[in-house]
């Protein structure tokens, strides 16, 4: 617990609640703080930084799962600022990506010094992994994604995928290059993925300005680089968290229920899971939250697997034909002192999730080495996997006019989270903006109930 703990704020005010510490919560409350205005965040849990988070495992400091953000991501940036931790990660100068295959292929789409969208022509043609006539086929699909409006409403009822056979992209690129991005960016299959999220990210990313999507990595612990931070932030602020402290309901007023006691609040902010958060907001404040449950959950799994001996010098790759996606080396993030810890990265993981750690081990330290050759002659010393059952909503068509806004019709409760209609998909980037809108919204809502 930090800050205040009389249940009011400066000069005696009523705290505004913040009810959940992930990245939406963490981002209002610091947003409200830094206005001036006093603030309670409420987490349930012992820790604050939501899907972000950190644990220890025999000497190592693990994260829960890979986490990456984009030069494009303003609103996240922004966050890591206040936290002091932009010098706690690596931004890439300029985008590259080495791409493995199992059988010893290698492609690289690295951006040249050249404006958007014409960036990305000269790794696209030199890209090993497509023919010659499908580096212009993928040439042509990224003029015409260019033309897409994301927010047009006939474009969240659209699938990805049918969108690029129609647009002359053949399973080999799909496979060899859009996948590569759309599966870890949305979350699930470009089959199955809505076509609106979908152009955003490729429209803000790969085909806007030409550094929008250098590739950031934390250097550091996701518990420091996010958690720890913001609790030393909030309170330096003079806020308070309140961690294991379990709301309840949202109740007129506006109010929250914490462990059987009523906590006036003259506003709320709801950040948590829509799930929980259809379960704490009344139907009266938000007569759609039934609708909420439409949308759904796709998994992430995480395979960590920490070896005697370094086997590969690339701080990242993306991987194509494999039940391997991405590959992230987290030896010093991780505080590993000798040997090499790599994190292997599975997005629309449901064929995943239930899958016994023994078999996932028979499956991915075979594919490592096919696409490492260095891990055949290194030992394992620790293989474990995390799983994130509920990692982001299932951004299917139609998953974008589920999505509520920040306000609900009981002035002073608002809505946050990346599940939120943020305009960006369910992403740190997203989870981060909805906190800000919400944090502004609560300002004006005070700044008129003073005006009375």
């Amino acid at each position: 617990m930090n800050g205040p703990t009389n249940g009011t704020g400066y000069d005696g005010v009523a705290p505004v609640a913040v009810v959940g510490g992930g990245l939406a919560g963490i981002t209002a409350a610091l947003a409200l703080a830094e206005a001036g205005r006093p603030v309670t965040l409420y987490e349930a849990r012992p820790r604050l930084g939501g899907a972000t988070h950190s644990f220890a495992r025999g000497g190592l400091t693990a994260d829960n799962g890979q986490h990456v953000f984009l030069r494009c991501c303003t609103a996240y940036l922004g966050l890591l600022d206040r936290l002091g931790g932009t010098g706690r990660v690596r931004l890439q100068e300029r985008f590259d990506v080495c791409v493995l295959t199992p059988h010893g292929g290698r492609g690289r789409l690295r951006r040249a010094a050249l404006p958007g969208p014409f960036h990305l022509l000269p790794a696209l043609a030199g890209y090993r992994l497509l023919s010659p006539a499908d580096r212009l086929r993928a040439a042509r699909g990224a003029l015409a994604l260019r033309g897409l409006d994301p927010a047009a409403p006939a474009l969240d009822r659209a699938a990805l995928g049918g969108w690029l056979a129609a647009n002359g992209q053949r399973e080999a690129v799909r496979r060899a290059l859009w996948d590569l991005f759309a599966v870890a960016a949305l979350n699930i299959p470009s089959d199955e993925a809505a076509l609106g999220p979908a152009a955003m990210v490729f429209k803000t990313a790969l085909l806007g300005r030409a550094d929008a999507a250098d590739i950031g990595v934390p250097s550091v612990p996701l518990g420091d680089l996010h958690g720890g931070a913001a609790l030393a932030a909030i309170a330096r602020l003079g806020g308070e968290v309140r961690l294991r402290a379990k709301v309840d309901a949202v109740l007129p007023g506006p109010s929250v229920l914490v462990g059987g006691r009523r906590v006036e609040a003259p506003a709320v902010v709801v950040a948590a899971p829509h799930g929980q958060a259809a379960r704490l907001v009344p139907a009266e404040a938000a007569p759609d939250r039934d609708a909420w449950a439409g949308l759904g959950a796709s998994p992430i799994v995480n395979v960590h697997v920490v070896y005697d001996r370094p086997v590969t010098r690339l701080p990242f790759a993306a991987v194509v034909g494999s039940p391997v996606q991405w590959i992230f080396d987290r030896t010093e993030a991780g505080g590993l002192a000798r040997g090499q810890y790599l994190t292997v990265s599975v997005s629309a993981a449901r064929h995943w999730i239930d899958v016994p750690t023994a078999v996932m081990r028979e499956v991915f330290l075979p594919e490592l080495e096919r696409l490492l050759p260095a891990a055949r002659a290194a030992r394992v010393v620790d293989l474990f996997i995390t799983r994130e059952r509920r990692a982001t909503f299932r951004q299917v068509p139609g998953s974008g006019g589920l999505r509520p806004g920040a306000a609900t019709r009981w002035p002073g409760v608002f809505l946050a989270g990346a599940w939120t209609d943020t305009g960006w998909p369910d992403t740190m980037e997203g989870a981060v903006r909805s906190g800000l809108q919400a944090a502004r919204l609560v300002r004006r809502h005070l700044e008129r109930e003073q005006a009375r």
